[in-house]
């Protein structure tokens, strides 16, 4: 019965969702994620959009929290939210925001359906996502890490050839009688 509820709120659910989500930007993108509908010029607020659509289709019709459906989805929403100096609670925590939004838009008839222990399921599957995400997020913290760690070799690498362009090899910068370094200029 309660995904018969969910279905028939289905608009009105993503809409709260979707403006409690923004509530966790700052006032000027959230201003500009939640009036701009140009999927080039508002990629971030395109993917939340379509993301959140997904997750709740697969909510509603009992999809397992694990599957490819769901990481797509996922991942379109928490790769984001990754790189955008959320802090791992903050960055998944949207998630959890769908309880609200279900909450208010069917509490009248969450209680007179006595429909509570649906809810409760709908609820644990929430939780469910909300670890899914978790393990995608990491998966990007890790890729921008090695993506920095990377860079960083790079340019360590760069300055070490212009080195030994300049003064030569490092073994030649040491005076081999008393292992100090030879005046480099």
């Amino acid at each position: 019965m309660l995904e018969k509820f969910l279905a028939a709120n289905k608009a009105t659910i993503l809409k709260r969702w979707f403006e409690l989500i923004l509530d966790t930007y700052p006032p000027d993108s959230r201003k500009f994620f939640g009036t701009q509908k140009n999927r080039f010029s508002n990629p971030v607020g395109a993917n939340l959009s379509e993301g959140l659509e997904g997750l709740l289709d697969g909510l509603v019709h009992g999809v397992d929290s694990e599957s490819e459906a769901f990481s797509d989805f996922l991942d379109k929403i928490v790769r984001i939210r990754a790189v955008q100096e959320f802090s791992p609670a903050n960055a998944v925590g949207f998630i959890f925001l769908l309880k609200t939004a279900v909450r208010e838009n069917l509490a009248k008839e969450i209680h007179d359906q006595r429909m509570l222990e649906e809810l409760l399921e709908f609820e644990s599957r929430i939780d469910g996502l909300a670890l899914v995400a978790f393990n995608i997020y990491m998966q990007c913290r890790e890729t921008i890490f090695e993506m920095r760690a990377t860079e960083i070799r790079s340019r360590v690498s760069r300055i070490l050839e212009r080195a030994c362009q300049k003064y030569g090899n490092p073994s030649e910068w040491l005076d081999p009688q008393n292992d100090k370094p030879d005046s480099l200029s």
